[in-house]
């Protein structure tokens, strides 16, 4: 028995072909596909080309999809490549049954009903009878060529016409019932016959990804409801897989065309018209994980164009959570609002192209608009709500089953969270009466302000000061030993350091991380200094004020030490608590032992904290001396 095409097209699907590939040849992203030296002929210069469904070498010419692949590498079978490559993706192969036969025979000929109906819904649409149908479409400003490329139709007034159009290509009632084209008049009295599933209603041909029709929509004309009717699920279609527009939508990432997720048929048939071919919609229903995999097999960031009412914004929590559990470092997600109650099919036929351009242009990334989505309307303000918010951002990075990309977005959002937090000034003082304005020559204990008493004056401590020198130390550190920058990655991330320089660093510090080969000073320094970043680079390790642990002679042991002892001083006692206890649930769940290696070093450095070898807040900052502290 041949295995069904909608099986193979669901392996190849699930079945990344760049990662596949990359077993055998290193690959590099190379625009909207991937480039490197083929594995079939030995060259030295890259002509082998990776897309979403498909590999070509222009060299020797070896050409195939991700079944094919495995074959040619391999030496594999037909059937052997299919079983290795649905036990990767976690699919089951059809086994030949008298059954399975059938469903295979059956769906052939589904195929073939889909094609005939949409032929004769076409027809229909310029006959008299569809002669309002086709007014509404121009009047929603859809052209000639867009009506044809999408299939357009009229259903006509239903009691039976589909399958009297039908019956002359041998196309029986029962076929157009399984195609999801006819339902049963009673599902209770079979004898009572059947009913067209469309009628007055202009119809929107579903497609699957390689642009076949698997079922169809309708849109009522006037004011009936529903306004839009999706097809029954059958063989050929399921809801939760499909997506309007997908098949063209492949066409327009490859050429180089933005993937977008709309809401409606119109919305994807304007966008479209309008030039933007990489639109597409869910049928009905809330994208699902089915569709976010789909879409991520066409690009590695769709947009998801949400409206900015409430509705729209409960629709984009509701996106966001469902794909934090789905992310992966080559595939993420985009967010977009439409304001004013518009939609893409409006917005474009009152500002044209450019309007819906400007809304594409200021989409933001995913981890930028799921902290927007978490902190709602109102950002939280008081402690107990702050605190709250601060659990679902940490919740929320969580979920994302890669570790390294959970903890970039970890240190994104506490990043903004910090953020946010500076510089408040409490409104009330203690006793809750109104904190007067503070001005010039009132008040004590601010910084850089002398205070008197009993006659005596000082200088008030410096606490931001300190701070600083305690983050600049720390990152010095670092400058000198970039070797133990993959044991303290996590833990830098999740520090609240000073805004301006040390922030900087810190970014290019834990980039750099990710693309060196080799973790030596000097090539970081290097880095640092090609990068614009020299002036940070000089205030961060100049000699004044310095520990012993961040100069170039100090031991590893020394130098993983201070930066612990500092970590110590920066974070605080609460936090570092809480971090003791998230290292504990790590190691006891993975056993690993870098989890074990952090939840040392951070006992350690709270009982630093607490046993008094941290110099205490309250205290002036001692002068600069060459030991840690």
């Amino acid at each position: 028995m041949a295995l069904p095409p909608a099986f193979l097209d669901e392996l190849r699907a699930r079945t990344p072909l760049h990662g596949l590939i990359g077993r055998k040849t290193r690959l590099v992203r190379n625009g909207r596909q991937w480039k490197g030296c083929c594995p079939f002929h030995n060259e030295k210069t890259p002509s082998f080309y990776v897309y979403d469904d498909h590999f070509h070498c222009f060299g020797c010419g070896a050409h195939g999809d991700a079944i094919s692949f495995v074959m040619q590498t391999e030496g594999a079978a037909f059937p052997e490549a299919v079983e290795r490559l649905a036990g990767e993706a976690g699919l089951e192969v059809p086994r030949a049954t008298p059954q399975a036969a059938e469903r295979e025979r059956r769906a052939k000929d589904l195929h073939g009903v889909c094609a005939a109906a949409e032929a004769a819904f076409r027809r229909r649409l310029t006959l008299p009878e569809g002669r309002e149908a086709l007014a509404y479409l121009r009047r929603r400003g859809l052209s000639e060529a867009t009506i044809a490329r999408f299939g357009l139709g009229w259903s006509g007034e239903g009691r039976g016409a589909l399958a009297a159009d039908l019956k002359g290509e041998g196309i029986t009632p029962e076929q157009l019932v399984a195609a999801g084209l006819m339902k049963p008049r009673d599902p209770d009295r079979p004898e009572a016959g059947v009913v067209d599933m469309f009628f007055n209603r202009v119809i929107f041909p579903i497609r699957d990804r390689r642009g076949r029709t698997i079922s169809f929509g309708g849109r009522i004309l006037g004011d009936g409801q529903p306004k839009y009717v999706n097809g029954p699920e059958t063989e050929l279609f399921s809801k939760r897989r499909s997506l309007y527009g997908l098949d063209l939508a492949r066409e327009g990432a490859f050429r180089g065309g933005p993937v977008v997720v709309v809401e409606g048929y119109m919305d994807v048939i304007a966008l479209h018209q309008a030039g933007f071919s990489g639109a597409v919609a869910p049928l009905g229903t809330a994208l699902t994980a089915e569709q976010l995999e789909a879409l991520w097999q066409v690009s590695p960031e769709p947009v998801l164009c949400f409206d900015g009412d409430a509705a729209g914004v409960k629709a984009a929590g509701r996106s966001a959570e469902l794909a934090l559990p789905l992310l992966a470092p080559d595939r993420s997600l985009r967010l977009a609002t439409i304001a004013g109650g518009e939609d893409p099919d409006t917005l474009v036929a009152k500002g044209g192209p450019a309007a819906f351009q400007a809304v594409l242009d200021a989409a933001r990334p995913l981890s930028v608009a799921l902290y927007d989505l978490l902190a709602g309307a109102s950002p939280p303000a008081t402690p107990e709500q702050r605190a709250g918010f601060r659990n679902r951002l940490e919740e929320a990075a969580k979920a994302i089953p890669d570790r390294a990309l959970a903890a970039e977005y970890k240190r994104a959002l506490l990043d903004r969270f910090f953020a946010s937090g500076r510089g408040a000034r409490p409104a009330f003082a203690p006793g809750g009466k109104p904190r007067p304005a503070w001005t010039p020559g009132k008040g004590r204990g601010r910084p850089g302000e002398l205070s008197s008493i009993a006659g005596l004056q000082r200088v008030a401590i410096d606490q931001p000061g300190i701070r600083l020198e305690r983050a600049r130390n720390l990152l010095a550190i670092l400058v000198r030993h970039p070797a133990i920058l993959p044991e303290v990655e996590e833990a830098l991330g999740a520090l609240d350091l000073p805004a301006g320089e040390c922030q900087v660093l810190r970014a290019a510090l834990l980039r750099w991380l990710h693309v060196a080969d080799v973790l030596d000073s000097q090539g970081l320094m290097d880095h640092l200094r090609q990068a614009g970043l020299e002036s940070p680079l000089a205030w961060a390790v100049r000699s004044m004020g310095l520990s012993q642990a961040a100069h170039p002679e100090a031991q590893p042991k020394d130098a993983i030490d201070g930066w612990w002892h500092f970590f110590g001083l920066l974070r605080g006692e609460a936090e570092l608590v809480e971090d003791r206890a998230e290292a504990q649930r790590m190691l006891v769940e993975t056993n690993d032992p870098i989890a074990q290696q952090r939840l040392i070093r951070l006992q350690e450095a709270l009982n630093a904290l607490r046993g008094g070898e941290a110099d205490q807040p309250g205290e002036p900052a001692a002068a600069p001396t060459g030991h840690i502290g």
